[in-house]
């Protein structure tokens, strides 16, 4: 039987994600003020902003998430660990990296590992999501991916960035819980606006989602 969620169920593992280059500060102590409301999973933002998101969730048990080599993926991997590093050090207690598309269209395994693999070394204590863009990726390429991400110690696999040519999908949320065999957890994100398409996502496999529809879908709830 379908599970029933409730709005806190689903708030609880939202990533709440302000993203924008245009975002500014009233915007991310908004955002802050939000998650606080609605109980969301973490606070997902660009690297710059996790000291003043750290002060305004202090005491709340809501995450600040930074993202890594974010939207690209393309930085050397000694930035993406320093970015990380500096991040956890400010208090983000999640990251989320992207790992080099390019390199992964040439099939790199390797690389992508020990990309993979510094971030999570830089990064510990906090929990690392990396973010393998299936909209660009084979489902061997994403199968790969998931593989490589998971033997450097990802604790989660994310499906977009949000800013690629497509988004998450439940086929490819199925490959890749497939691929990760119970080593990594998935995370969907990217295209996800309504509660309906959250919930498709979980029942599918994911575990956390990555969306900056977070209010619009908390509004859908009539109570």
């Amino acid at each position: 039987m379908d599970k029933k969620w409730t709005r806190a169920e689903l708030a609880a593992v939202i990533d709440h994600s302000m993203l924008r280059a245009t975002a500014d500060e009233t915007m991310l102590r908004k955002s802050c003020k939000d998650a606080i409301k609605f109980g969301f999973a973490s606070l997902c933002v660009n690297p710059c902003w996790v000291p003043l998101c750290v002060a305004e969730l202090k005491d709340s048990g809501i995450s600040v998430c930074a993202v890594v080599g974010f939207p690209m993926g393309a930085s050397a991997t000694a930035i993406k660990a320093e970015e990380a590093r500096l991040a956890v050090s400010e208090g983000a207690s999640e990251i989320d990296m992207v790992i080099n598309i390019g390199k992964a269209k040439s099939e790199d395994w390797n690389y992508i590992a020990k990309d993979v693999a510094a971030v999570v070394k830089a990064a510990k204590p906090a929990r690392v999501k990396v973010i393998i863009e299936t909209c660009v990726l084979d489902r061997q390429e994403k199968i790969l991916a998931c593989r490589a991400a998971a033997a450097a110690g990802a604790d989660y696999v994310q499906t977009s960035t949000g800013f690629g040519t497509g988004g998450a999908l439940c086929d490819d949320i199925v490959l890749m819980q497939q691929a990760l065999g119970g080593v990594a957890k998935v995370k969907a994100a990217g295209g996800i606006r309504t509660k309906a398409e959250c919930i498709a996502m979980l029942e599918a496999g994911a575990v956390r989602i990555g969306t900056s529809s977070s209010l619009a879908i908390m509004a859908e709830f009539k109570s």
